[in-house]
Formats: structure tokens, C-alpha cells, sequence
């Protein structure tokens, strides 16, 4: 098996025998009972749970299901989030660790139940769950880690070794953990939730939500308008902030996957080097055949080297897994996940003053157990039932070790990065671009950016982010722009490809970019 480059688009395999449905815009005032905005793991999920109640619900999604970052996990159903027991309890006490512990235990339990329930096919299987370290610092913190799961009474171990060509100080483990498809899951759910007359419209953009005497009303960027007594945002990052300023209490991660097709079966487990970066190893099925998922490599979004930089890194990790020419890249894709200043999810009532629009975020790479969990805890208020995890998920929570320390250096590096970007001189001319390449360059003494498509077409953008005014840059492995500070994305002809950001770049005067075009000899005219 011969090694290959890496494909020149990202594509999740998730999408590629999945039959997902689809759905029209929405084109005329309506009135429901909830109105969800977001069609990924969370909204589905709530709009299921809601709609098994005999509750009218009605999904918005921004672009189209399952687009987002659940079409681009990997798709891991655990408890076992990274090292977090241990900061749990030191920083908030047993009770809350035990109770997130729990919470995402129940999620896992709640998948389990209905893909049993309704036979879904979905490659729904058992795993146990696998920390591993590489080093003598990260040993220490893994002993730590086994030391809350004992005082947590959480079912795992310390070994000393795990099943690939990895030399490892030791690992971890969390016992009875899973692994699935999500979209064939998650599709499934789609059809349960047309059945008792759920709603759905797709590339229908939520913009806002206004007070309408003691209900809300939802409304979307083409001024149709969706009235509720509840309002569910569960579109990643909060279409609609309120007075919360989650853009400040959150920062937003990219990390990297490949699908690797090896020469050996795999061992079994799912794997997760805690050492920095860190990597990720599962198995998945493709096409009918046995394949690796491999990731990691997170970075601030928008920050750090050039994005292909991360790929090539994993490829390197590749490398040390399996031996010379046993292995291939089939696809690889990037995801887009919230950390919010604690590490818990933000999950409840908007702000206290508004009990009726609800929020769920922030789920730090962990959202097929955060989503679920969310989903459920959103669920329980509309239907004025008690859930043990309301307060700990709670967005109106305060801790000021670490919340309000970490507050303050969120938000001093985006001002870093404000100002960097503000003071940068780009060097690239447009007529320097090759085919299928992006850079920053000055018009007329302004920061703009630019992309050569293959065709040879430029297209140019005012670089600045419209969501609080940071200079985006360019990400050659996604073309798109990426905002270093909040992590809005949009694409190389300025539409928004994910918040906060909910109004497009502005596109610059393409008489300009033709003129450029006309006179680019390599261009073809």
C-alpha cells in the first residue's frame, strides 16, 4: 500500500453513505411551540425529546443538517473528557465533578437506549476509552487523574502499555465508553421527529429574537418570523448572544482528522494522547472495510501556522503508528469546537432575566455526550421537569478561580490579535498569487483579501471580521477566512461559514479584481 498525498478537499466520512433528508426555506410567519436554531446533535436531539411530548417544534438550520460540527466529529460517546476529574474537584468541589461525570454517563446511556429502541444502524459499539502519556509530566497528571476517578468511583485503570507502536509513560482507561456513526444516528432521529409533525427548513438564517408579551419570536435574516414560547439555540455558537457575552466567556478551537486505510486490523479501543498536541485514535467503518480516524493537532482558530501545517503533523503521527507504506489517507476534514472558561458547557436559560430562550454550547471536542446531555437538560425546562445537572451546566454560573482570571486573558489575546492585525503590512500582490491560493494584500493603503480560484478568478474581500472588528486571515487547507478572535469563519467570497459573525465580509469592487485578472498572464487572458 503506497502512501499519498492528502485529498484537496475536505470531506468528512461521515457524509458518504449517509442519506440525510432536505428540507425548503422557510418563506412565511409561523407560530410553534419551540423553535430550535441549529441542526446538529443538540437541536436533533431536543427536537426529538420535545416532540415525543406531544410538543410542536419547528428546526431552523442556518445552511443544511448535520453540516456543522457534528458532520465532523469523531464521533467518540464518552465520559472520558481529556484530563478534567481531578481540575473538577480541585477547583469546584466532588459533587460537581461526580455530577458531570454523570451527566455525560446518562447521555451515553441515552444513546444506547434509543439505538437499541429503534434498531438504528448507526456502527454503535462498546469501547473502552484510552489517556495515554508520553511523557514524564503528563505521567504525573494521568496518576492524578486515576486518583479522582477512584475518589469519583469511576470504573477504569493505570497500564502500562496500549496496542500500537508507541512508546508511552502510561494510560488511562475509562470502562464501557462507545464509538458510532453519528449521521446515520442522528437521520434516524430526523424520521421519528416528522413523524409526530416536527418542522424543518434548512438555509434559513436566525439573526435575532425579539419579546412578543411572554413568548419570543425568532427572527431570520430574510424577516420571516417564527413565534415560541420557547426559543432553543443550539446553533454551536449562539446565533443570538442577548446580553450573556458568551464571545467573551468562550474561545473557539480547530482540530484536524484523517481517514487512514492500514494493513492491520485494528486493535480495538479509543485513544487519546493528552501530551501537547494532542492525538486521537479510533476505528470506523468505510465503504464496508476497517479504517483508522486520526486526529488532533488543536489551535486557536485563526492563529498559529498555516493550517496544512496541522495535516502534515498528523501524517508525521501516522508515521510513528504504522510502518512505511501500510497505510493510505483516504479524506481528511477539520471541526470547529467552543472552550468555554471552566471547561463545563453552557447550558440553560440565556441570561436570568430570559427564561424562555435557551442556550447550549461550549462542549470542548466532546459533543456527542455534551450535546445529548444538553439536549435532555433543555428539554427537561420547557417541560417544567426537575434535572439533577441544571445547576452546574448553568451559563449564569460564576466561579472566580478560574472563570475570572481566565476571563481577562481571553480577552487581553484578542485584543492582541485586534491590534496585530490592524498594524500588518501585507507583502503579497495580487499578480504574485498562484491557481487555488489565498493572501492578505493592500488596496488603495486598505487590508483586503484575496483568493485565485483555478479558473484564475480572484475574489476579494474587506478582511475585517463583521463580528467585532479583528482582521481575519487566511486558512489554505479550508479556503476560508478565519477570525483569530471569536473564530468566525467565512468563506472566500465572504459568507459566513461559522459565528458569532452572522453578516458576510464585504465583497471589494470586482471591476478591480477583473482588471487584475485581465492583465494576469498566468491567469490565461
Amino acid at each position: 500500500m503506497t502512501q499519498q498525498q492528502f485529498p484537496d478537499q475536505s470531506h468528512s466520512i461521515w457524509f458518504e453513505d449517509t442519506s440525510i433528508p432536505t428540507f425548503e426555506p422557510l418563506t412565511e410567519d409561523i407560530t410553534t411551540d419551540v423553535v430550535i436554531v441549529g441542526g446538529g446533535i443538540t437541536g436533533i436531539t431536543a427536537a426529538y425529546l420535545l416532540s415525543q411530548q406531544n410538543i410542536k417544534v419547528t428546526l431552523l438550520e442556518a445552511t443544511s443538517l448535520l453540516n456543522g460540527t457534528t458532520g465532523h466529529t469523531t464521533a467518540k460517546v464518552t465520559a472520558q473528557h481529556e484530563i478534567i476529574y481531578q481540575d473538577l474537584i480541585n477547583k469546584m468541589g466532588y459533587n460537581t465533578a461526580r455530577l458531570y461525570y454523570e451527566a455525560n454517563t446518562d447521555a451515553l446511556k441515552l444513546i444506547e437506549e434509543l439505538v437499541k429502541n429503534y434498531q438504528i444502524d448507526c456502527d454503535f459499539e462498546k469501547q473502552d476509552a484510552y489517556l495515554f502519556s508520553t511523557s514524564g509530566e503528563y505521567k504525573n497528571k494521568l496518576e492524578k487523574e486515576y486518583q479522582a476517578y477512584e475518589n469519583l468511583n469511576i470504573k477504569g485503570n493505570l497500564e502500562t502499555e496500549i496496542p500500537f507502536n508507541i512508546s508511552i509513560e502510561n494510560a488511562l482507561s475509562m470502562k464501557n465508553q462507545a464509538q458510532f456513526h453519528p449521521l446515520k444516528y442522528l437521520s434516524h432521529l430526523v424520521k421519528l421527529i416528522q413523524e409526530k409533525g416536527g418542522q424543518f427548513y434548512e438555509q434559513t438564517v436566525a439573526v435575532d429574537v425579539e419579546d412578543a408579551h411572554g413568548a419570543s419570536v425568532v427572527v431570520t435574516r430574510d424577516g420571516f418570523r417564527v413565534k415560541a414560547n420557547y426559543v432553543l439555540a443550539c446553533s454551536h455558537f449562539p446565533f443570538y448572544e442577548g446580553t450573556g457575552l458568551y464571545s467573551t466567556r468562550m474561545y473557539a478551537s480547530r482540530s484536524y482528522v484523517l481517514a487512514v486505510k492500514a494493513n492491520k486490523p485494528y486493535p480495538g479501543g479509543m485513544y487519546l494522547s493528552v501530551d501537547k498536541p494532542e492525538h486521537t485514535i479510533r476505528k470506523a467503518t468505510y465503504n464496508g472495510e476497517e479504517v483508522y480516524i486520526i486526529g488532533g493537532e488543536d489551535h486557536k482558530t485563526g492563529q498559529g501556522q498555516g493550517m496544512m501545517e496541522h495535516y502534515k503533523a498528523l501524517k508525521r503521527f501516522c508515521n510513528d503508528i504504522f510502518t512505511e507504506n501500510e497505510y493510505e489517507v483516504l479524506h481528511r476534514w477539520s471541526a470547529q469546537d467552543l472552550i468555554t472558561l471552566d471547561k463545563i458547557p453552557y447550558v440553560g436559560a440565556i441570561t436570568k432575566k430570559r427564561q424562555n430562550v435557551l442556550i447550549a454550547t461550549g462542549y470542548r471536542k466532546w459533543g456527542m455526550t455534551s450535546g445529548t446531555n444538553a439536549a435532555k437538560l433543555m428539554s427537561d425546562m420547557v417541560l417544567g421537569e426537575m434535572n439533577p445537572y441544571k445547576d452546574i451546566f448553568s451559563p449564569s454560573r460564576f466561579s472566580p478561580d478560574p472563570s475570572l482570571k481566565k476571563f481577562f486573558m481571553e480577552n487581553i489575546d484578542m485584543a492582541k490579535h485586534l491590534i496585530k492585525g490592524k498594524m500588518e503590512v501585507p507583502r503579497t500582490k495580487i499578480e504574485d498569487l498562484e491557481h487555488d491560493e489565498g493572501a492578505v494584500i493592500r488596496i488603495d493603503g486598505e487590508r483586503k483579501g484575496a483568493y485565485k480560484d483555478e479558473e484564475g478568478q480572484v475574489h476579494i474581500v474587506d478582511t475585517t471580521c463583521t463580528h467585532a472588528g479583528c482582521e481575519v486571515n487566511w486558512n489554505e487547507s479550508e479556503r476560508s477566512w478565519d477570525c483569530p478572535c471569536h473564530g468566525s469563519r467565512f468563506s472566500y467570497t465572504g459568507e459566513v461559514l461559522e459565528g458569532p459573525a452572522e453578516t458576510p465580509l464585504q465583497k471589494h469592487d470586482f471591476h478591480m479584481a477583473d482588471d487584475f485578472k485581465f492583465n494576469d498572464k498566468r491567469s490565461g487572458y
